[in-house]
């Protein structure tokens, strides 16, 4: 999908203030997005030390077939 729609969203084990990244694999053409969840004192989130990988559900945005 590329049409900016919501294909997914989560909840995650503190605030996430980062970039998150994004990998497609060659073998399986499955997308992968994964983000730092560390928190932010001055912001007011929930302090932590998680990274956290999602796999996106088939077909969505940058997945190949």
């Amino acid at each position: 999908m590329r049409n900016g729609k919501t294909v997914w969203k989560a909840r995650l084990p503190a605030g996430g203030q980062a970039t998150p990244m994004s990998y497609v694999s060659d073998k399986t053409g499955k997308q992968y997005v994964v983000v730092m969840a560390g928190g932010h004192g001055s912001l007011g989130t929930k302090m932590g030390d998680s990274l956290v990988a999602f796999a996106l559900p088939e077909g969505t945005a940058g997945a190949k077939k």
